[in-house]
């Protein structure tokens, strides 16, 4: 395994979940009433990506400032195409947003399987338990992919 890989496969990861708690904060900020199941994802996020950061460092793997400052932009960006497509903060940008965060966090649980499967031949690797991080992540997605789908009724009809 290159060490370089991994460094840049682990640091996209961390910079994902820089991105995805930004875009819980705005989801908060403009629908409070997904309030509780969006605190309940922000904190399995933050662990999840403590869990990144402990591994990281027992690897010996810098973070990277330049990917997570890309996040920041990137989210940035994606909060002005959202704020154009519905400058009312309606229906139409919560849907994106949410299917913004399911999709990130489907590639969250596709870095744990990931990690797993390479721990199963670099011993450096096995120390945390991948497969409890992937069925937390597919809880979380499973948890936002239904606000996405009860959001998408109301935002995507004919009669609004």
């Amino acid at each position: 395994m290159s060490k370089e890989h991994l460094t840049t496969y682990l640091n996209d990861h961390l910079a994902g979940a820089v991105m995805a708690i930004q875009v819980i904060a705005q989801l908060a900020e403009e629908a409070p009433d997904l309030a509780p199941v969006l605190i309940e994802t922000k904190a399995d996020i933050e662990a999840d990506r403590l869990e990144l950061v402990q591994l990281m460092k027992r690897l010996d793997i810098p973070e990277s400032r330049a990917r997570k400052a890309g996040a920041w932009l990137l989210e940035q960006v994606a909060e002005a195409k959202f704020e154009m497509d519905d400058q009312s903060s309606g229906l139409l940008g919560r849907l994106e947003r949410l299917e913004a965060l399911v999709l990130g966090i489907e590639g969250k649980l596709k870095l744990w399987r990931a990690l797993e499967a390479a721990a199963s031949t670099d011993s450096g690797l096995a120390f945390l338990n991948f497969r409890y991080l992937a069925d937390r992540a597919q809880e979380q997605r499973d948890r936002i992919e239904s606000l996405r789908i009860q959001t998408a009724r109301s935002a995507l009809t004919l009669a609004a």
